[in-house]
């Protein structure tokens, strides 16, 4: 990588462009979708039955068995952890332990809540893209059954993974014909699984040939990042393993009262397929970005993005003054590897003024 001369790279800075917004921190950073805004307001009229017993919630519960099967059973959460450990809570039995990417959100950012709460071992599995195969899961049979190990009894993927990358229908399908085979259920973390979906096709029947028709059992439906205000959902794609949902969703702190306005916001993003055309919208962003800085000499990327996201390494000495220009998050320190991420409300002109800026502190012209 070319080195960055210090005492010219502050000239630079001092003659930075205006900075956007803070459009690449994270999609976590961006505000709410209008309709989902006034979908908050519209159910804020009267009074509603508290926990689920209203007509909102009922709506959203219809939406998700139009989503993913007449059989399925969804629990609104209000946000991700706390989904992901009210899914696995009903998911582990005993002694189980949870096999997953070491860069599974779960391991790394969600400080030990799976591990503290639910009393289940995880078994990260090494990973340069977060994703699993089929022969990680196989290489743990000679735990099976001997008493004194965690037992492999669930793995949680994630879709898109903490890297960006995509899991197909196909490689889906093999670690759950893997894991079902070894007597283990799956998970899917679908904190990002719009913006997966958008990837894959942008349709509905996409989404289902990852999740239920891959043979996922329980799916973390993602709500904030997708564009809601907060909300997130627990999808039993397999409806016996919600025999105890209800009263695991409440042990873990995930019943809300004014469940309506969870509701509310999840019935405006599923409809017209909302939540699929914000996330197709953030993927193009983060590949408009990728393509007017992918040729930069000191800017290093290790893939070309497939979703919002996008894993650049810089010289050091520019990451400060860039994130002070405009705000973006380490990935990997060790590299120098950042983090650019999209959402449903960045712009062109964000994606431009941001390119602008690192082509400046880069200095080629």
């Amino acid at each position: 990588m070319t080195d960055v001369d210090a005492a010219s790279l502050a000239d630079r800075i001092a003659t930075m462009p205006p900075a956007p917004s803070r459009a690449f921190a994270s999609d976590n950073a961006a505000g709410a979708l209008p309709q989902v805004l006034d979908a908050l307001v519209a159910a804020n009229h009267g009074h509603a039955l508290a926990y689920g017993a209203d007509r909102w919630t009922q709506e959203a519960e219809a939406r998700f068995r139009d989503l993913f099967g007449a059989d399925t059973l969804s629990f609104l959460t209000l946000n991700g952890t706390g989904a992901n450990v009210m899914a696995l809570a009903t998911m582990v039995q005993p002694g189980d332990g949870v096999v997953c990417s070491e860069l599974a959100h779960i391991n790394v950012d969600e400080t030990g809540a799976p591990e503290r709460i639910i009393g289940a071992k995880l078994l990260p599995q090494p990973s340069v893209d977060g994703k699993l195969h089929p022969d990680q899961l196989a290489a743990l049979a000679h735990l099976q059954g001997v008493q004194h190990h965690s037992q492999p009894g669930v793995v949680s993927i994630t879709q898109s993974t903490e890297l960006g990358a995509l899991y197909t229908p196909d490689e889906v399908a093999a670690l759950c014909e893997t894991a079902h085979r070894m007597g283990m259920i799956v998970h899917m973390d679908g904190a990002r699984i719009a913006n997966a979906t958008a990837a894959l096709g942008g349709t509905v029947a996409a989404m289902r040939s990852f999740t239920v028709d891959a043979g996922v059992d329980v799916l973390s439906f993602g709500g904030a990042k997708a564009g809601l205000a907060f909300g997130e959902a627990v999808v039993y794609l397999e409806p016996t393993l919600a025999k105890r949902a209800m009263y695991v969703r409440k042990q873990v702190n995930q019943l809300s009262s004014k469940m309506r306005f969870v509701a509310a916001q999840f019935n405006a993003l599923l409809h017209d397929e909302l939540w699929i055309r914000s996330a197709e919208h953030a993927n193009a962003m983060t590949s408009r970005l990728y393509r007017l800085t992918e040729e930069l000499p000191t800017v290093v990327f290790a893939d070309e993005p497939r979703v919002n996201s996008v894993f650049p390494s810089l010289p050091p000495a520019m990451i400060e003054p860039l994130r002070e220009w405009c705000f973006f998050w380490d990935w990997d320190v060790s590299k120098a590897q950042v983090r650019w991420m999209t959402s449903w409300d960045t712009t062109v002109d964000d994606v431009e003024r941001f390119a602008a800026g690192v082509r400046h502190l880069v200095d080629v012209h």
